[in-house]
């Protein structure tokens, strides 16, 4: 199955120089926030595959306004073509705005979702925002990702931890895959693909 994995800016070669049935490869699109929900509309549109998402810190639009035809996975674990999906979206709290949390507040979504991922037989892919603290991330306060994504990735052995939030443009020679024990961490930003 082929993901197309989705962040934080959108891709002129989807978007503004789009050709027809340049989507057509994709079995599954999966966006890890902060991208205007017209343009994952268009995605989905355009495309013929299923479209899933969690917010980043500044989705405050999809609230009034969510991309139409996608499906919003935020605290949910679904299955596609076989591969469980579990939505964590948000990043660390910084200035009190929508979908930023404390650590505290991410241990307890996590909590939740062992749940959902003991009664789904397991994980194997865990789609974010934030990255794991120390694992992609900076060292500013709105871009610094989760330590308690450890534990759970330690206990639960995703095969992939998608995120976005730190952009690859940040003027940083920032890698775009990393490992963590047997999880492999993929930062997202504008796009990328798999094949799972």
């Amino acid at each position: 199955m082929r993901l197309l994995l989705l962040s934080d800016r959108e891709s002129p070669y989807l978007y503004d120089y789009y050709v027809p049935g340049r989507l057509a490869e994709y079995d599954l699109m999966l966006s890890c926030g902060d991208l205007r929900a017209n343009y994952l509309s268009f995605l989905v549109t355009m495309g013929r595959a299923r479209l899933l998402y969690v917010h980043g810190n500044h989705d405050v639009n999809y609230t009034r306004n969510p991309p139409e035809g996608c499906e919003c996975v935020e605290d949910r674990l679904v299955t596609a073509g076989g591969v469980r999906i579990l939505g964590l979206g948000g990043s660390a709290l910084y200035n009190g705005g929508p979908f930023q949390y404390t650590e505290r507040q991410m241990r307890r979504r996590l909590f939740r979702a062992g749940w959902l991922v003991r009664r789904a037989g397991g994980v194997d892919i865990m789609l974010t925002h934030a990255p794991p603290r120390g694992c992609g991330d900076a060292e500013d306060l709105a871009h610094r990702g989760f330590e308690a994504f450890y534990p759970f990735i330690e206990r639960f052995k995703p095969r992939y931890l998608i995120h976005g939030h730190v952009h690859m443009n940040y003027g940083r020679d920032l890698p775009r895959v990393r490992k963590i024990g047997e999880t492999t961490v993929i930062n997202a930003f504008e796009r990328y693909v798999i094949d799972v």
